[in-house]
């Protein structure tokens, strides 16, 4: 079953790979969301940057997470983001 909760963007360049997910700004998501990269990050040795941030421009209802790997020379991003997008049960990004 999908979390529609939760909106997840991805942004892929070079050797640059980023995940926002975006939710309610009170929300136990957050808690959830932080769980699931502490999770993958245990599973895989992998500690990408996390940010959290208000989205007070356009939505100021909404919080978002941003996870990053800079300088991703061997492509470990993907599957780090697919397996939290998995533990989260969102089955699709926006681009």
């Amino acid at each position: 079953m999908a979390n529609c909760d939760i909106k997840a963007h991805i942004r892929m360049e070079e050797r640059y790979e980023g995940l926002q997910l975006v939710f309610g700004l009170k929300s136990e998501l957050k808690q959830v969301i932080l769980d699931a990269i502490d999770e993958v990050s245990k599973e895989t040795g992998l500690t990408p940057n996390t940010v959290m941030e208000n989205v007070n421009h356009t939505k100021p209802e909404k919080s978002a997470l941003y996870i990053e790997f800079n300088d991703d020379y061997d492509r470990e991003g993907g599957p780090y983001f697919e397996s939290v997008l998995q533990k989260l049960s969102i089955d699709c990004c926006e681009e």
